[in-house]
């Protein structure tokens, strides 16, 4: 039975992730490391520990607190690491950027050591989950290729690039087994109602304007997050330590195409509620830094791994919006006063 650390898994990727690896891979035992900050919620666990039992158990640990983390590392004889936690937000890096300091990079490193220090052998490896936003900004053509220079733009990717590098470094100064992937933009149950999608159902469902930065007209990638998750399973399993996968699934939208396409949706889901009213689309001050176009080739992932996204776009979607559509007990749970104080100062009347 091989111990597996899932840091950041009562995220949204994390949890997903969580779920699809302890259904396909019996002979792993998964440890959860997770410390419930906002976007971190133990409800995305549910259920878990009794229908796996001894295979999978919580713990709750800030990755910042590096004695605390050593101390998991020592007991628990991990034979990998599956690295998701961080903070992600890019309108809060702006605003607060040592926070992003603390976690993604600090707190990175932290686990590094320890992996360092406790792994059972050479084989034992760490996966380091990062984003096509280290590359900084497309224009209206191109991709970005493992090849592609590092050049983040705001503080959310300016720190997982750091992290990236510490990563490499590890593996260049130390030997340590790692590999690193670098995913386009998730989407599906579970992501917590700051990031587009969710943030958009939301405030349709509440009758509110939808806040568009500029005029839309910026380009995302987007990938399922069951996708992605599994192209994280065979990174961790196949990949070549040292290297670098980009996970994509060649599915660029307009940020204003993506909410039109979100206003459709509703309409059809919502037409036999009365109340439902087609939300207003508000333009907003573009933010700094915002990147034009984001594109992943995968083709290495495809090659190298046998990687392929099998959900494509109109499905995701229809199921995502389905979603939070059934579980809006679920997202009004999780949303604190914190979180929309942080809406208002960001989004203001509009």
């Amino acid at each position: 039975m091989k111990k597996i650390l899932v840091t950041g898994g009562a995220g949204f990727i994390g949890s997903n992730f969580v779920r699809r690896a302890l259904k396909l891979k019996e002979d792993w035992k998964i440890v959860v490391a997770d410390a419930l900050t906002y976007a971190g919620n133990l409800e995305n666990l549910e259920g878990l520990k009794e229908q796996y039992n001894d295979r999978y158990n919580f713990v709750k640990i800030d990755i910042k607190d590096k004695d605390g983390v050593d101390e998991l590392f020592k007991k628990e004889n991990f034979d990998g690491v599956i690295h998701f936690a961080a903070e992600s937000h890019v309108d809060r890096s702006i605003s607060g950027p040592l926070a992003f300091v603390e976690t993604n990079v600090l707190g990175s490193v932290n686990l590094l050591e320890s992996a360092r220090k406790h792994f059972k052998n050479k084989e034992s490896r760490f996966l380091h989950i990062s984003t096509d936003e280290v590359y900084g900004a497309l224009g209206e053509q191109g991709f970005f290729t493992e090849e592609t220079k590092i050049d983040p733009s705001s503080p959310y990717s300016a720190s997982k690039a750091s992290s990236d590098l510490f990563v490499l470094a590890y593996h260049k100064t130390y030997g340590l087994n790692v590999v690193i992937t670098r995913c386009c933009n998730n989407y599906g149950p579970y992501q917590f109602p700051e990031k587009l999608i969710p943030f958009m159902i939301k405030r349709a469902l509440d009758k509110e304007p939808l806040p568009v930065y500029g005029d839309g007209r910026n380009v995302r990638d987007w990938i399922f997050v069951d996708d992605h998750n599994d192209g994280t399973l065979l990174a961790f399993e196949k990949g070549k330590s040292g290297e670098v996968y980009n996970l994509g699934a060649r599915c660029e939208k307009r940020n204003i195409e993506l909410v039109k396409l979100l206003i459709e949706k509703l309409k059809i889901y919502l037409k036999d509620k009365k109340d439902f009213k087609e939300p207003e689309i508000a333009f907003v001050k573009d933010r700094p830094g915002h990147d034009f176009r984001y594109a992943i080739d995968p083709s290495k992932a495809e090659r190298e791994l046998g990687f392929k996204s099998k959900v494509s776009f109109e499905e995701g979607i229809d199921y995502t919006v389905r979603w939070y559509i059934e579980n809006e007990k679920w997202w009004r749970r999780i949303i604190s006063g914190e979180y929309l104080e942080y809406v208002k100062k960001q989004y203001g009347g509009r």
